[in-house]
């Protein structure tokens, strides 16, 4: 008699051998993010830890230690600047990270969008195409994007227009010779975690007036400008602007500046919360100079609230109907 054969793997229930590894292999989870990320992070706090503790021995030299008393960070401000934030700078604060919020939201969404919920032709020189372009068809999230931007802009020019008039372009433009000498002793400062005196109602260091230059009057208006660019209202008709600005130079240089708005804005929030909250709140949305209770906290919590509540609508189902009375949205 013949010995019995053996039975396949597949007939047995039971797996071959030889495809155990294979099989082990292919259901293997791919790494996360997570743990890609963790040696970058561990980077960062190893070179952060390196920057702090250089800050700090910088500070035991005298040569250092001279320096930043002779600069304390704070560099002297022309004459007849203001003291404090009148009330309509606290509603342009609103405004703006209510919109930089949903802005950066819908700029994210294009970047990842394959399939647009929806898409939006506008009429033909309405007020989302420049004059003489054949209108196009493109993404809902496309309009929104523009929509959100044009709001921007408005309160951006109003925001401008009210710095100067009433003088306080003065509290966030350097006019000190020595600025950058300020912001060198306010980076160390910072750097060896004994930080420079914070007073913003009266005044800025140099390192908080050189960013805020920078966001308004740099960062915003490349924004403004390469938006413009890649947007419905770039007029395609004009052949030598087209070359002279093209497409690709607006996309290569849109995105790194929406990521400095990012870490602009984290870093904003951080600063305000850990140099004291409530006082830095009631600067801010309450216009109260020496005010330290929680009504500041208040109208900010209601100002997120309200922010979240638009991050929840600004969806196809609300957002359609307006973008209708300027074109038509379909598939």
């Amino acid at each position: 008699a013949q010995p019995p054969r053996a039975e396949p793997a597949a007939a047995s229930g039971r797996p071959a051998r030889a495809t155990k590894k294979t099989d082990a292999a292919e259901e293997a989870p791919a790494p996360s993010r997570l743990r890609k990320a963790l040696p970058l992070v561990a980077g960062v706090v190893v070179l952060a830890l390196v920057a702090v503790l250089a800050a700090r021995w910088l500070r035991t030299l005298d040569p250092v230690a001279d320096f930043i008393a002779a600069y304390d960070g704070h560099p002297a401000l022309a004459e007849g600047t203001p003291v404090g934030m009148p009330p309509w700078l606290g509603w342009q604060h609103f405004l703006n990270m209510f919109l930089m919020v949903l802005i950066i939201r819908t700029g994210l969404q294009i970047r990842n969008e394959t399939r647009p919920p929806a898409n939006f032709t506008p009429k033909k020189d309405g007020a989302f195409s420049a004059r003489g372009n054949t209108p196009k068809k493109f993404s809902l999230t496309i309009w929104t994007h523009q929509a959100l931007d044009a709001l921007w802009l408005l309160n951006g020019v109003v925001f401008v227009v009210l710095l100067f008039v009433t003088g306080q372009w003065a509290r966030i433009v350097p006019t000190d010779p020595y600025v950058f000498h300020h912001a060198l002793s306010a980076g160390i400062q910072y750097l060896s975690l004994d930080w420079p005196t914070e007073n913003g109602w009266v005044h800025y260091n140099a390192l908080q007036m050189l960013s805020y230059t920078l966001v308004v009057f740099v960062a915003a208006p490349l924004a403004a400008l390469t938006g413009w660019r890649m947007s419905s209202w770039f007029p395609t008709e004009a052949k030598g602007l087209n070359r002279a600005f093209p497409m690709e130079a607006a996309r290569k240089v849109h995105f790194p500046v929406m990521l400095f708005f990012v870490l602009f804005i984290l870093t904003h929030v951080f600063l305000v919360f850990s140099t004291g909250a409530l006082k830095n709140l009631n600067h801010m949305y309450t216009s109260r100079g020496d005010a330290a209770d929680a009504w500041g906290l208040v109208v900010f919590l209601v100002s997120v609230a309200v922010t979240a509540a638009a991050w929840f609508l600004l969806r196809p189902s609300f957002t359609a109907p307006a973008a209708s009375k300027f074109g038509t949205v379909g598939r």
